[in-house]
């Protein structure tokens, strides 16, 4: 009894304490003047984004060399750890933080909409932030195919608003985006592809001010990466060109075939969440088990393919950036890994995996032009599949064009880019980011209008 009060006495006493210090910061930011609580806020927020993401990227790679390590040693381990991690994960965020499963760009996008009630469903809380973390790197030590690159914008959105609030400015879309964008600078080292990101994929409509916030909170955020880890590209310089009428050609079959495979993708992830079979409802309805499975599927994978699809798949993607030649199975297998660890509702992004997994498509796209240049046609079947899956071609060509110093390159990518997003809304009509967004809309007021017949994704 007297060990129970004086445990209560101690917890009490270091809430109070929390609260103190919580009430004294609020205090002293109220009375600064509202422009300048804006501006510490952003630059607080953007800095402790840049240097988490930098973090976490660390981890995360450490997390992946692990497992790399572990198959080397054992090479058939991945059949126990890979299914048994990926459903204890599963199992751990749905009973901790279910907001910080998946991807983490649908609950940005979806918080947007309403960053206070955002912040009170966890949708950017840090603690779900912290989760999210700890889920990625724990998915990438497994072997599960996910990157780390949507986790940082749920993460980098969380931290900017907890920036906002702390210093008493109240929250709203532009903030909640322009962590987001950041975080998508911060992860990828690519400015650019961060402000078009929050102005094509995360924002609802554009707004000046939307702009300007993004564009300070990227470039903080990529001044503390640059003075961190120095000026790196992505995937490796390139510097090849093509004829500008073999570039259209080859830019027209790398927009169709990418398109058709990541619209492919996205209409399966849509389907399974949406569809009644009567297999699929179960599946869903079992998360747990169905984790496990999807694990053994992706470690059976891994193991045939000699750890090609385990992982983000940045060190193969590179290779073939980098025009070394890699087996043809590559994309198809990377794609399958990919959509099984989707299905999985495992914390993790699809931006790496998808940037891999065009690779592979470019590979395959490379056998019908022996002749030209293998970087220049890899990148063009990223730049397709990458538009094909997430719907964003101006942050497509962006992303891939800072990642790999391709800037003579930029006219067959805007062309692939295109082709490639008209064929996949021919595909899958809906963005796959907006469609998944709406499993973690939040439910409206008693006094606001309820949408009648709105679809919901469950993944």
């Amino acid at each position: 009894m007297t060990a129970e009060l004086h445990e209560n006495r101690s917890s009490s006493g270091t809430d109070d304490g929390r609260r103190s210090v919580k009430k004294v910061l609020r205090t002293k930011a109220k009375g600064l003047p509202v422009l300048l609580r804006r501006r510490t806020a952003t630059t607080a927020g953007a800095i402790a984004l840049g240097l988490v993401a930098l973090c976490f990227a660390w981890l995360a790679d450490q997390g992946s060399r692990l497992f790399e390590l572990m198959f080397e040693r054992y090479p058939y381990l991945p059949v126990i750890v890979t299914p048994v991690g990926l459903a204890a994960i599963v199992a751990l965020t749905l009973r901790f933080a279910p907001a910080a499963r998946g991807s983490g760009i649908p609950q940005v996008i979806a918080g947007a909409v309403d960053p206070k009630r955002a912040v009170s469903a966890r949708l950017i809380s840090l603690d779900t932030a912290l989760v999210k973390c700890a889920g990625t790197v724990a998915a990438l030590l497994v072997g599960a195919s996910v990157g780390r690159e949507g986790p940082t914008v749920q993460v980098s959105a969380a931290i900017m608003a907890f920036a906002h609030r702390t210093l008493r400015i109240e929250l709203s879309s532009a903030v909640v985006i322009a962590g987001g964008a950041a975080g998508v600078s911060a992860a990828f080292n690519t400015p650019l592809a961060g402000v078009a990101f929050a102005i094509e994929e995360l924002a609802a409509s554009y707004q000046q001010r939307l702009a300007l916030l993004a564009m300070a909170a990227v470039m903080i955020s990529g001044l503390v990466s640059l003075g961190l880890a120095g000026d790196y590209v992505y995937f490796g310089a390139i510097h090849q060109t093509m004829p500008m009428g073999h570039s259209l050609v080859i830019s027209l079959m790398a927009g169709v075939l990418g398109g058709l495979c990541g619209g492919l993708f996205s209409l399966m992830v849509v389907g399974f969440g949406r569809s009644s079979w009567s297999l699929f409802v179960y599946l869903r309805s079992h998360p747990v088990w169905f984790a496990g499975g999807c694990g053994l599927v992706v470690a059976l994978l891994g193991m045939a393919t000699g750890g090609a699809t385990w992982g983000a798949g940045y060190d193969w993607a590179k290779m073939l950036v980098e025009s070394h030649a890699q087996p043809l199975w590559f994309g198809p297998a990377k794609f399958l890994a990919t959509l099984v660890t989707m299905f999985s509702g495992t914390p993790g992004g699809i931006f790496a995996p998808s940037l891999a997994t065009g690779a592979g498509v470019g590979n395959l796209l490379a056998v019908l032009f022996p002749s030209e240049p293998l970087g220049a046609v890899v990148i063009l079947g990223m730049t397709g599949y990458f538009v094909g899956v997430v719907r964003a071609p101006l942050t497509a060509v962006l992303i891939i064009a800072e990642m790999t110093d391709s800037r003579a390159m930029i006219l067959p990518l805007l062309a692939t880019a295109i082709i490639a997003d008209g064929v996949s809304a021919f595909i899958c009509p809906e963005r796959l980011y907006h469609c998944l967004s709406k499993t973690f809309a939040l439910r409206p007021r008693r006094d606001e209008p309820r949408e009648i017949g709105h679809a919901v994704v469950k993944v």
